[in-house]
């Protein structure tokens, strides 16, 4: 006699959004695994049907411009592309302009951090000084004394590396192992004087920005 067994419906976990927040409706998602056909879709942080459909999907391939080469501009898009790619979702990351040259082997490693054009930056460490002080901008003009960008990038360097995150070419090597998919734009490439030699193994080729649009169809798109 054989003894068919039905496995437990697992249990779905929801998270209720901020109060205010408005989802972004990105239309009907995909049914999950379990779901009775024919439930209403498309709606954010709801499961009429009860049957163990997804409270929000969302779409699951992302696209990252990349067009600055600060070293302050270049992690956004690296560190979000490592959150996807940890999430299950399809990654492409396309450099251009600045941007290559986060993937320019020449010049990966010494990207630098500037105070100048950044209201932004603050000093944690000036809270040792006075409270209150580490979150007060710093003067524009201290930028452009010689060797501050030198100091700044030193600074931001150390900071990232307390919070164990890798520095450029690491991360790059990171996400080429995760299975990101990244491109060197065509214009720039050739704008640039830039040899394929001289880019990243993990750049899968030089593209076109008509070419990235058509691979991005569909994407979520942050330009970074």
């Amino acid at each position: 006699m054989t003894t068919t067994l039905t496995p437990s419906p697992t249990p779905v976990t929801r998270t209720s959004p901020p109060e205010g927040f408005v989802m972004p409706d990105f239309g009907d998602r995909p049914v999950a695994s379990g779901a009775v056909s024919g439930a209403p879709t498309g709606t954010p942080g709801t499961d009429p049907a009860g049957a163990g459909q997804a409270a929000y999907a969302g779409p699951r391939k992302m696209a990252f411009i990349c067009s600055k080469g600060n070293l302050d501009m270049a992690y956004p898009a690296l560190i979000m592309g490592n959150a996807a790619l940890s999430e299950g979702v399809e990654v492409h990351i396309f450099f251009t302009f600045w941007g290559l040259d986060i993937v320019n082997k020449k010049t990966m490693k010494d990207l630098k951090f500037t105070m100048l054009g950044n209201t932004a930056m603050h000093m944690p460490e000036l809270a040792k000084l006075r409270p209150g002080w580490e979150h007060k901008s710093l003067p524009q003009g201290k930028g452009g004394l010689p060797g501050m960008t030198s100091v700044a990038t030193k600074m931001m360097k150390k900071q990232m590396d307390d919070l164990d995150i890798p520095d450029v070419p690491d991360f790059l090597d990171l996400l080429q192992a995760a299975g990101a998919h990244m491109y060197a734009c065509r214009l720039t490439f050739d704008m640039m004087k830039v040899i394929e030699a001289d880019l990243h193994p993990g750049v899968e080729g030089v593209i076109s920005a008509s070419d990235f649009i058509e691979i991005a169809e569909g994407a979520q798109i942050v330009f970074v």
